[in-house]
C-alpha cells in the first residue's frame, strides 16, 4: 500500500510523540519498521 506524503508525516509524528516504543507503535498501525525508517531517513534529510 502506498501512503501519501501527508500520511507519512502524520505517522512519523505519531511515532515520535508516542510513549510506546517505535516498534510497538508501528506494529499497532501495521507498518513495517523498515518502511517507516526509510520514510524517517528521508524526512530527516529533507524535511517534510
Amino acid at each position: 500500500m502506498r501512503y501519501p506524503a501527508s500520511e507519512k508525516l502524520e505517522i512519523i509524528r505519531i511515532v515520535e510523540q508516542s510513549h510506546l516504543p517505535a516498534r510497538k507503535t508501528l506494529d499497532q498501525r501495521g507498518i513495517a519498521r523498515r518502511t517507516f525508517y526509510r520514510w524517517y531517513d528521508h524526512y530527516l534529510e529533507g524535511g517534510p
